[in-house]
């Protein structure tokens, strides 16, 4: 008896990584991660590696059903390591695993909105080809099909994420034609990262079927559109439990250079996406404020009321990577709430 593990990883291509994967076929039948075995991959055709020493190890660190093939087989997600078995230059994982350790004790939870757009020959999804469809408006959250492009490709993903386990909590259509947004989490650090990269993943494979390709391009279309972001939500216990941690947070990712130091590290082609137009703020001033889609950081009108909550990093682009994005909201905001003593 044997099964298929389809082993995925994150490569080394810049300003954006991407993802890459193939098949094992392993004898006998799925026992876990710790059973996986490691395995290797050419780095040179990855951007991970030269030629003269191209091998670069795969180590699984999470695993889920294959909602695709079914049965016993399963998706494996990896991270990318040196043959020293240290982690290799290109692996983000590693260093939010130190921080979540480090702060493991204020409990932070995470929740990421992930804006994506389809393209079809060239063309967004939806766009008449050398034209542009009717004005921004009833595309959100729209029903009808002269307003809503894609919705069978949505729902195949929503339902292979939720074959695979994974920890999505809602789907919806954006604002521009062609372009959606699906919700992992509430979920740990790691446990967040890993998930959102498998449903990526899943996401291209899905949309794969019905030959239309899916883009985290932060600014698909220039002009009067809105971009795609990767919108953070973002607690620790202290802030579930006191609006006071809430303001504290808040007020931590606008110290020193802390803007400018999240903002470089939030995704290729920010400055296009966060104009202060489009329910952004401007790329080089941090704001936050109750309800305000136009504050860097936004708190939800129910954590103001309720006084206590979470807050909404509305600054990280689609394409992202989410290892970086929440160790750097946990490094900071844990940092500024224990020195606050609000843990």
């Amino acid at each position: 008896m044997t099964f298929k593990a389809e082993y995925i990883w994150i490569d080394g291509t810049e300003p954006t990584a991407k993802l890459r994967s193939k098949t094992k076929i392993i004898a006998g039948s799925p026992a876990g991660l710790d059973a996986l075995p490691i395995w290797g991959f050419d780095g040179s055709s990855t951007n991970q590696a030269e030629g003269h020493a191209s091998d670069c190890v795969l180590k699984p660190v999470f695993t889920c059903p294959d909602p695709i093939r079914g049965g016993d087989d399963i998706l494996v997600l990896c991270e990318v390591l040196n043959i020293d078995l240290t982690p290799h230059a290109s692996n983000t994982r590693a260093a939010l695993a130190e921080v979540e350790e480090k702060f493991a004790a204020q409990e932070p939870i995470f929740g990421i909105e992930q804006e994506y757009t389809f393209f079809k020959d060239g063309y967004p999804l939806g766009f008449p080809k050398g034209g542009f469809p009717a004005p921004q408006g009833g595309y959100y959250c729209g029903v009808g099909a002269d307003e809503i492009f894609g919705r069978d490709v949505v729902e195949a993903h929503l339902d292979n994420c939720l074959k695979a386990g994974l920890g999505i909590s809602g789907i919806n259509a954006e604002v521009m034609p062609g372009q959606w947004e699906f919700q992992v989490g509430p979920l740990a650090p790691l446990e967040v990262s890993d998930q959102l990269w498998v449903a990526r993943w899943l996401l291209y494979r899905t949309a794969e079927d019905f030959d239309i390709a899916a883009t985290l391009d932060p600014k698909p279309v220039k002009g009067d559109w809105n971009g795609a972001g990767a919108h953070t939500n973002f607690s620790t216990k202290a802030m579930r439990e006191s609006y006071d941690a809430i303001i504290t947070a808040a007020e931590s990712l606008g110290e020193g250079s802390k803007p400018l130091d999240h903002v470089k590290n939030y995704g290729a082609g920010i400055d296009d996406r966060l104009t202060g137009l489009h329910e952004t703020a401007p790329w080089n001033e941090y704001s936050y404020g109750v309800s305000n889609r136009g504050a860097s950081v936004r708190i939800p009108w129910q954590v103001e009321k309720d006084g206590k909550g979470y807050i909404e990093d509305r600054r990280p682009n689609a394409n992202v990577d989410p290892y970086v994005v929440t160790r750097l909201l946990v490094d900071t905001c844990c940092s500024a709430l224990e020195k606050a003593g609000q843990v």
